[in-house]
């Protein structure tokens, strides 16, 4: 039998490493991991002005209704500022706040509040995501299908920011 050439070899090295891989591939994944990848919307046109301040004006009723005090930011798919808000006497570190909220929303993809229930849950690494927080108070903004914007609201306790901006998402439809 000749000796293997070096090129043969490099060859046939190349070739189980395929024929390993693919095997691994096909292997079922452990269990808890799912086949789909969750959040996978799609990013679509951005959020117009005129929208942003409707969701925002919308938002701000219900607020007002309750007599809560609102920070409100809309931003768009990339996460940057629109249209933003601020009721009277709303407490200043809620300017931030609501549009860190809306920011996390637009790049994650979903609520802020899957954040906080994932760190209240016993999984605090969420709390060390790049630009994430984890409060509840910021929604992705959906239209057929693809994601068009975030809004953010901050003010009051975490839930009264969620029923805010939940009033904001109403006006969307």
């Amino acid at each position: 039998m000749p000796p293997i050439t070096r090129k043969t070899a490099l060859f046939l090295l190349a070739l189980l490493a395929t024929l390993a891989g693919g095997a691994r591939a096909q292997a079922p994944l452990p269990a808890g991991v799912p086949e789909q990848m969750p959040f996978d919307l799609p990013y679509g046109t951005s959020i117009t002005l005129a929208e942003a301040k409707t969701l925002a004006a919308a938002a701000e009723a219900e607020a007002a209704r309750h007599h809560w005090k609102m920070a409100i930011s809309v931003v768009g798919p990339e996460g940057k500022l629109i249209y933003f808000e601020r009721m009277d006497d709303t407490q200043q570190a809620s300017i931030a706040v609501s549009e860190h909220k809306a920011r996390t929303a637009a790049l994650y993809r979903r609520a802020t509040k899957i954040f906080q229930d994932a760190a209240d849950g016993g999984h605090p690494y969420v709390l060390s995501l790049d630009d994430a927080i984890a409060v509840e108070g910021g929604f992705p903004l959906v239209r057929d299908g693809k994601l068009i914007g975030a809004i953010g609201c901050s003010g009051g306790m975490s839930v009264q920011d969620g029923v805010t901006c939940k009033a904001g998402l109403a006006a969307l439809k």
